[in-house]
């Protein structure tokens, strides 16, 4: 059985290149054209080029989206997008609108076609619907469950997406209008304001109902299915998709390597995780996410425990410190992203480290003098690390308000 995909964001080529590393079979990214999140920084051509190189040479695939929900307007320059993107080794497009898939058989036809989230997949003749454009993958909507994806998968031959990780629309299937209304941007062309997820005072007709110390927020819980993944393999399910191209490089790193692992895990051990290592993968997830998590619609309609509401984002357990960029026979040489100090207490992990710990003792800046404190991000320090690093391993620190 063909092992199941693990696919993951990324908003810039730095980030596709972190997921990649880190353990993603796949990475999804948007280009400067018809793609949705225009705020994240977005591929132009020769970027996609790059990721497609990049990601050939470590046996990974790169799928783009082409999601807009388009009008008449819109089409201007897609064949020739479409071909350009099937010329530089694209896999496949993710597409809301079955227009566009069709014109991709027409003009690009070794691309393969994945149908968006977005059409709101919650039933195998949904599926049946769409062969005329014979789509390689359908994404299935966030808001089927576990039972409801084990009967699709059963009754179809197209291949399965389901989303394992990250944020969650307030609308079905990302189907907003939110942003339009109040700022006037569409967020089915790519001009997502994420408006869901501002903080609101609450009023019943003129009496403010809303607490002041805590807004109001329409937003959903990020989506945490770590205890799910098995039940995806058992279903069939061909890939397991996490949420957050605008999410950063450090956030990347530690949601791929965690489902990586636990990925590798059950196909090696051939059973399902017990709750002692669930609850380990959901620490290691804690160490990046800072938003409250739940597990969606997979064990069925969620309740008002699934919403933020008026409940404020959960804390990080641990600090991003920075980044290995080298390595002698004294000391690493790490690019700093937050304060740290003598005498901290460390962790490294990276694609070919694990949680490896050690204790600052000794610090020396650019000019080669002896310091007790960094807090300037960026600047590069030479530091004691007693073990073999890499580049691009990454360095943090359990979050004390210290």
């Amino acid at each position: 059985m063909k092992k199941i995909e693990l696919l993951a964001p990324a908003g810039d080529l730095e980030k596709c290149k972190t997921a990649i590393l880190y353990g993603a079979d796949a990475v999804y990214l948007g280009g400067k054209k018809f793609s949705l999140r225009s705020r994240a920084s977005n591929f132009d051509i020769e970027d996609i080029k790059e990721a497609c190189d990049f990601a050939r040479s470590h046996n990974a695939n790169i799928h783009v989206t082409v999601n807009i929900i388009p009008h008449e307007s819109d089409f201007e320059g897609i064949k020739e997008y479409l071909k350009t993107l099937e010329e530089i080794g694209v896999t496949a497009i993710i597409v809301a609108s079955p227009a566009i898939g069709q014109i991709a058989r027409k003009v690009a036809s070794k691309l393969e076609i994945h149908l968006s989230t977005q059409l709101s997949i919650t039933n195998y003749k949904s599926v049946e619907y769409f062969d005329d454009i014979k789509p390689d993958r359908v994404v299935l909507a966030r808001e089927c469950t576990m039972d409801e994806i084990r009967y699709i998968t059963k009754n179809i031959n197209t291949n399965t997406e389901t989303f394992i990780h990250g944020g969650m629309c307030v609308n079905y299937s990302g189907r907003c209008t939110i942003s339009n209304a109040l700022t006037l941007r569409d967020a089915n062309r790519g001009g997502c304001a994420q408006s869901c997820r501002w903080k609101y005072h609450l009023y019943d007709g003129e009496n403010k109902i809303s607490d002041d110390e805590i807004l109001f927020s329409m937003s959903s819980k990020d989506l945490m299915a770590i205890d799910k993944v098995y039940d995806m393999i058992e279903a069939n399910v061909s890939s397991l998709k996490i949420e957050g191209r605008m999410k950063s490089n450090y956030y990347i790193a530690t949601v791929v390597k965690t489902y990586r692992k636990l990925i590798d895990e059950i196909y090696e051990t051939k059973k399902r995780p017990d709750k002692d290592r669930i609850e380990y993968y959901e620490r290691e997830i804690a160490k990046a996410e800072n938003r409250l998590t739940s597990s969606g619609f997979y064990d069925g309609l969620p309740d008002e425990s699934g919403h933020l509401y008026g409940v404020n984002g959960a804390g990080v357990t641990h600090d991003f410190i920075g980044v290995i960029l080298d390595q002698d026979d004294d000391y690493a040489y790490v690019q700093t992203r937050n304060l740290y100090r003598l005498n901290d207490e460390l962790e490294v992990f990276g694609p070919d480290i694990d949680n490896e710990t050690f204790v600052v003792t000794t610090i020396i800046d650019e000019n080669d003098e002896n310091v007790e404190l960094v807090n300037r991000p960026m600047s590069v320090m030479k530091i004691n690390i007693p073990f073999k690093v890499s580049k691009g391993d990454m360095i943090r620190r359990f979050h004390d308000d210290n």
